[in-house]
């Protein structure tokens, strides 16, 4: 399935911030918005933002436009602000991408436990993420990050209990 563009991103002023302040903040909520989607429809949890500058999110080759440095990082911090996004490092370099916040996606999880009746069951994160039984649903493939800040909401409301055995990592939930 190819990735459906927004009608804005054939459209040579979307890669300019524009300087009316109602239209940059119509602008900035679409770019989010692209970013999201296409990271989503991707499957992409990590950024380095040289290298999102120069992929087909922030550089139309179509049109020959591309959005400047500053302007993706305008983007960022906004996704930052609406909790989509974390930062690596202190550079500002990389960055952990959140199209589905951690609680979301622990929402995804235990409905998929309860559904099947696996409450009172320890997973190890790689059954949850990658196994078997997990492989037709949304949060098949989950990069461990994500998966321990969702487990980790999950906890929080005692749905669930991290726990540690040998060197890896597993789930009981309840």
């Amino acid at each position: 399935m190819s990735f459906e563009w927004p009608w804005q991103y054939n459209f040579p002023p979307f890669f300019t911030l524009q300087p009316n302040a109602d239209t940059r903040q119509k602008q900035l909520v679409a770019w989010c918005s692209l970013v999201l989607t296409y990271c989503r429809h991707h499957k992409i949890y990590t950024l380095d933002v040289m290298e999102a500058q120069e992929s087909p999110i922030f550089n139309n080759k179509k049109i020959e436009r591309k959005l400047p440095t500053e302007a993706v990082q305008i983007i960022f911090e906004e996704l930052r602000k609406k909790g989509n996004l974390e930062w690596i490092d202190k550079n500002k370099s990389r960055c952990l991408i959140m199209w589905r916040r951690p609680e979301e996606w622990g929402k995804l999880i235990y409905q998929w436990v309860s559904k099947n009746g696996m409450t009172n069951s320890v997973f190890t994160l790689y059954e949850l993420s990658n196994g078997d039984d997990t492989a037709k649903e949304e949060f098949h493939g989950l990069e461990e990050w994500m998966l321990l800040k969702s487990l980790q909401a999950l906890q929080l409301e005692q749905k669930a209990e991290i726990i540690a055995f040998n060197d890896s990592k597993g789930v009981k939930f309840f």
